[in-house]
């Protein structure tokens, strides 16, 4: 399995102050040893408002290269648009266009999605309605990827809706589209199905998490892997928002259970992603996770 790490990690959180620039990340990847970066295409690392034209996105695309490494995913910036809670996906759908625009003009492959709005959305949207709007503002953008050739992966948190294994399993079964699946991230998996976090109503948790993988594995696309206290970083006001994601070592996860129950649905893509969001020192873990990653894949995926 190649390795990646995500370049969110360095920008967003405790970095949104002292963003690390990217050609420094690029540098500290390549002397680590790493594959790969994964872009979160927003300010001030690559993204399609700074990046107007082929010409200026291929530059940035040869400075990568120079280094030794290449874009194993986008995080696109869809934050700031609306998806449960409105009829008209029109804005949503145009920036993820632009966004898959972007991607192959970088040579990206896969592109991030997630739900954008908290699970406290259900308070004010019902049930049904919001699983029509996901399902079909997905299955539209599912249509614009393939045109673009590339895969639409899903990573579910427990800071937006649709955060149960049975709900999760809802989306994925409404979206039959060949270019969609899951991103399965092993510290929101735990999060999500053993601590039952942000769920809404009845808890709905499992003893481990490889009894939610078994649920999501035949459509898992693409894999996160980070540890987990069991529990979540906090938002301004102290509430649990989404996944801490402490460094390898620092959490309670068994990766000699996890890994191996991973690999019995290797991801078509074929990547190992590394992510440190909202880690207050992501910068200084990062050498201690590609060491982390390279046992695992030593012990485990060079045999597989």
């Amino acid at each position: 399995m190649k390795t990646s790490i995500g370049t969110w990690a360095y920008t967003i959180g405790p970095y949104a102050d002292k963003p690390v620039d990217f050609d420094t990340v690029c540098q500290k990847l390549s002397k680590l040893g790493y594959d790969a970066l994964e872009l979160g295409s927003f300010p001030p690392h690559p993204n399609p408002d700074d990046l107007p034209t082929k010409e200026s996105r291929q530059a940035v695309v040869e400075k990568i290269k120079s280094y030794g490494l290449e874009i194993s995913g986008i995080a696109a910036n869809l934050w700031g648009e609306n998806l449960v809670d409105t009829d008209d996906n029109s804005k949503y759908v145009a920036e993820f266009k632009r966004n898959c625009e972007f991607s192959v003009d970088m040579g990206i492959k896969t592109i991030r999605v997630d739900t954008v709005q908290p699970p406290i959305i259900f308070d004010t949207v019902d049930y049904a309605t919001a699983k029509k709007r996901v399902v079909d503002t997905w299955n539209e953008c599912c249509d614009i990827a393939a045109e673009y050739d590339l895969a639409v992966t899903w990573e579910a948190e427990p800071g937006f809706a649709f955060n149960k294994p049975s709900e999760i399993v809802e989306i994925l079964d409404a979206i039959q589209k060949p270019n969609f699946g899951f991103l399965y991230d092993t510290c929101h998996a735990q999060i999500m199905s053993v601590m039952g976090t942000r769920q809404n109503g009845e808890k709905e948790v499992f003893e481990c998490q490889t009894e939610f993988l078994k649920m999501v594995g035949p459509r898992i696309n693409h894999v996160h892997l980070i540890d987990s206290d069991n529990k979540c970083h906090q938002d301004a006001n102290g509430e649990d928002e989404t996944s801490a994601h402490p460094p390898f070592g620092l959490g309670i996860l068994d990766f000699d259970k996890i890994v191996p129950a991973i690999l019995e649905y290797h991801p078509a893509d074929g990547w190992w992603t590394n992510d440190l969001c909202f880690w207050d020192d992501a910068w200084g873990a990062t050498e201690t996770c590609i060491e982390f990653m390279n046992k695992l894949n030593e012990k485990y995926a060079a045999k597989a």
